[in-house]
């Protein structure tokens, strides 16, 4: 059976990311159980980027470097809630080759056994959303036997 107090919310420097922090804070905040990770997952880099003289490495240590600011932050937010820094772990990862983002959190919360997803709703037009999808449909999509808050 999944367990429904460990909660996998994904982050980035949004606002968006920043309301469903403080909605995870006000529902959890008061108890003690809950175990929050906070992931952050970044794509792979472009083509062009390797074609700039830039290399692997390089890229994900700045990606990996700007996931701490936002881990910083969001871990600040969190004991605000008087969530204890014990409760809360981060995972920064970049996507496998050809998976998508919303794949990437669905292995994730797969390989940590986590019954709830925390994802924040963009901001998108209904033609972005067409042609490029959204994360948090395609999580929500494939929700099987774990909860998924979408928070907008």
């Amino acid at each position: 059976m999944t367990n429904w107090n460990k909660i996998l919310t994904t982050v980035d420097d949004s606002e968006t990311s920043i309301r469903a922090l403080q909605y995870v804070g006000e529902v959890t905040g008061s108890t003690k159980k809950p175990e929050i990770t906070l992931l952050h997952i970044y794509p792979e880099p472009p083509p062009y980027y390797y074609l700039e003289g830039h290399s692997l490495p390089a890229y994900k240590e700045e990606k990996e470097a700007l996931a701490e600011k936002i881990f910083k932050k969001a871990v600040d937010l969190l004991e605000t809630y008087h969530i204890p820094q014990k409760n809360i772990s981060t995972l920064c990862r970049m996507t496998p080759q050809g998976e998508t983002i919303s794949d990437a959190i669905l292995d994730v919360r797969k390989e940590g056994d986590f019954g709830t997803i925390v994802v924040g709703k963009r901001g998108v037009s209904k033609a972005e959303e067409f042609l490029f999808g959204s994360i948090s449909n395609a999580v929500t999509r494939k929700c099987d036997k774990f909860a998924v808050w979408v928070i907008g």
